[in-house]
């Protein structure tokens, strides 16, 4: 009988792709020990002396160091696919962050095929003058063979690596077991020769070659492991040989002759060839680093969207493997395009710039990551974020050291990319940090808002937009935005019958709603509740709605047309006076013809404000309004107009001289009109007087008593019946506008 807990385990598949040393290590190193090694290595050390050297060497390896920790940290947090940094920075930053240094990250990489290539030809051309070779040919040639290469399998392309490896070996073996070239004192220290950091420039660009295998992690077997384990050994083995070789150089020769001697160290080895050989393998291995990595961010790119529609069959993968063939087809194509150009020196230093801004993004990735402490940011390899802060530093600064003009070139070509990719509002379907930052600072600034009374000079309206569905009631979310503009919060809310519909479906409408207001140029948050009617659920909002201190402190009412409703809809009114809120009621004329917001160049828009109870109150909170909303550029090219009758001829020029002292007083810019009754009830002076403005703003009675303030609202209704687009105004009861004004 077989017993169910004995039965055999079924048979997995080996798993595939490229493993530490292959895939990571080897990219990683053969990019670090290249041409600046062979070729200007004697020259820092005869510019910087030892102990110069020394110092450059351990600053530049230890902001690569910290680099590498950034990455190893955010490898360990998720699984690293195709693209490599573009990849890590585009999850953590988001898409647009990910593309502005994607997409000069790909030319970078592609181009430098052609870099690497032309400096191969330029060394072989050198090495055999007699044959009068042809540059332009063997570029050629190299690059084919390259492509070729890289197009028939990233691991024969790894494998051909091997003995590239094997070829630079023998050169530091040659060069270690070599011999001086003359006799000489060694010089620990060299202030009479170049400046420090401009040596450190030359240098700096050695250790650069990290990102060689973080370009492979879509082919890698285990990513997680693979990229902190190889990353972080390359970056060991770079800087023991870049420590030790120094201590050679100077003292198998003088100063004068390492700077004038490129290729000493060929003169210093055992077998001299092999040195000629290291950098042929060099140039070679970043040839093919360089080709492997680019077609990979060209495919990322495409799957992401962050290239055009068009392009994304660039996205295809061939095979098991899912190599980026055709990708990789179009990086050849821009590289022998860059060696029929022949001379990149002009965009090298740019390219240079791409890649130290991809480390100082990525090192930016991994210290937000840190300082925001987010659940989802749980690395294996833990890095503490001021590590990864202090390596986007450091890069900032070699970027300035290098080439401030390149630098500032970079940056205005990433900027731009930036914002192209923004502009096409690109959905994805991961999550980045800039939520994490936001709600960081919101937090703080929430508990820092909690901690400090109400200012009155730092008043700004907060709405509370009562209008339902937005497309019924337009106009009162158009009037929130007039008011706000930039300075205050709206929330656009809906009350709907209870259990009309679930959390769910409420979120979904929500949604739906806050894309309607995007869609229409609208920033506003949006707030869906249930409740038996408007009126309760208006009053429900108002009382829990907020969040610490950030609440809305003005609620923006349409008027109440249904009889059978207007008791209560006037009690809910004085509820929300009671519970300290400002209420504006916007009322429209639907039989006039005039649109106050219509924009025209030639239309000047007047806004009336009526002035009665003087400074305190409703009159400070609808001056404060009508200068809001005069402030507006749609309607900066009207007039307010401050309007005050009188019962006595005799009380005009006080009147009038008492409203013009008080708007120099408060620095707004309005027109003040008195207006003599003559027997005339308000009623018709109000008709007579604004049938031609735009808005105009009438202050509410207070609600103390229920019953008179139905009778009330009743009044202001038939007094604005034939009167263009009105706005009643309710001053909260204990909020001192009068400060807010500035008048004393």
């Amino acid at each position: 009988m077989k017993l169910p807990f004995f039965s055999k385990p079924a048979l997995k598949d080996p798993p595939s792709g490229l493993g530490t040393f292959g895939g990571v290590y080897t990219p990683s190193i053969l990019t670090i020990l290249g041409v600046i090694m062979y070729l200007r290595f004697g020259w820092v050390v005869g510019n910087a002396g030892l102990i110069g050297t020394a110092l450059i060497v351990i600053l530049a390896n230890t902001i690569t160091l910290l680099t590498a920790l950034s990455v190893c940290a955010i490898a360990t947090d998720r699984v690293v696919r195709t693209g490599g940094a573009y990849y890590m920075i585009s999850r953590s930053l988001g898409v647009e962050t990910g593309g502005a240094v994607g997409i000069p990250l790909y030319f970078a990489q592609a181009l430098s095929v052609a870099l690497y290539t032309i400096g191969f030809t330029e060394s072989v051309v050198t090495a055999f003058p007699a044959y009068n070779l042809n540059q332009l040919y063997i570029a050629l040639i190299v690059t084919i063979g390259v492509g070729v290469l890289a197009f028939a399998s990233a691991d024969i392309a790894i494998k051909a690596q091997y003995f590239i490896m094997g070829a630079i070996i023998l050169s530091l073996l040659s060069f270690y077991f070599g011999q001086p070239v003359e006799e000489t004192t060694m010089e620990l220290w060299v202030t009479d020769k170049e400046p420090f950091w401009d040596v450190f420039a030359v240098f700096f660009p050695a250790v650069t070659g990290i990102m060689a295998g973080v370009n492979m992690s879509g082919d890698l077997r285990d990513p997680i492991k693979a990229l902190p384990t190889g990353t972080l050994a390359a970056v060991g083995t770079g800087f023991v040989i870049y420590l030790t070789l120094p201590l050679f150089l100077a003292t198998r020769a003088s100063g004068g002759t390492l700077i004038d001697e490129p290729f000493i160290m060929e003169k210093m080895a055992v077998w001299g060839p092999a040195i000629s050989l290291g950098v042929w393998g060099a140039t070679l291995s970043s040839a093919i680093g360089s080709i492997l990595g680019a077609p990979r961010i060209l495919q990322a790119l495409a799957r992401d969207g962050i290239l055009p529609p068009w392009m994304r069959f660039l996205g295809q993968g061939s095979g098991d493997k899912d190599e980026p063939r055709i990708g990789t087809l179009v990086t050849f194509a821009v590289a022998i395009a860059a060696v029929f150009i022949g001379d990149l020196n002009l965009i090298a230093p740019v390219l240079s710039m791409f890649f130290l801004t991809t480390y100082l993004v990525l090192n930016v990735s991994a210290g937000l990551e840190g300082l925001l402490n987010s659940p989802s940011f749980r690395p294996s390899f833990k890095v503490h974020w001021a590590l990864s802060w202090l390596g986007a530093i450091g890069c900032l600064g070699v970027m300035f050291l290098i080439d401030p003009l390149a630098t500032c070139v970079g940056g205005i070509i990433v900027i731009a990319i930036y914002f192209w990719v923004r502009q096409r509002e690109l959905l994805v379907t991961w999550g980045d940090v800039r939520r994490g930052i936001w709600m960081a600072l919101l937090r703080t600034a929430i508990l820092q808002m909690d901690r400090q009374t109400d200012d009155t000079k730092n008043w700004r309206p907060q709405f509370l937009v009562l209008s339902g569905a937005p497309t019924k009631r337009w106009p009162l979310i158009q009037l929130a935005q007039a008011l706000t503009h930039n300075r205050g919060l709206i929330t656009v809310s809906t009350v709907l019958p209870q259990g009309s519909r679930d959390v769910a479906s409420q979120a979904v409408s929500e949604r739906r709603i806050r894309d309607y207001l995007k869609r229409h140029g609208v920033q506003a948050l949006v707030r869906l509740i249930t409740a038996p009617n408007p009126f309760d659920g208006a009053e429900r909002l108002v009382e829990t709605y907020g969040l610490g201190s950030i609440v809305p402190n003005t609620i923006l009412l349409g008027d109440s047309q249904q009889m059978t409703h207007r008791d209560r809809y006037c009690q809910m009114i004085g509820n929300l006076h009671k519970a300290q809120r400002n209420i504006i009621v916007l009322r429209e004329n639907q039989d006039l013809a005039n649109d106050p917001w219509e924009d025209s160049k030639s239309r000047r828009s007047r806004i009336d404000v009526w002035w009665g109870g003087g400074i305190q109150g409703n009159g400070s909170l609808m001056l404060i309004l009508a200068y809001l909303l005069h402030s507006n550029p749609k309607l900066q090219k009207g007039q307010i107009h401050l309007k005050l009758v009188v019962m006595e001829e005799g009380a005009v020029n006080e009147a009038k001289n008492n409203l013009n002292k008080l708007l120099e007083d408060l620095r707004i810019d309005a027109v003040s009109e008195i207006i003599l009754a003559n027997g005339r009830t308000f009623a018709t002076i109000l008709k007579q007087s604004s049938k031609g403005a735009d808005f105009i703003f009438l202050g509410m009675p207070s609600p103390s008593d229920d019953k008179l303030f139905v009778t009330n609202y009743e009044r202001l209704q038939q007094w604005t019946k034939d009167l263009p687009t009105t706005v009643f105004v309710l001053a909260a009861p204990e909020f001192n506008f009068q400060e807010v004004l500035g008048e004393n």
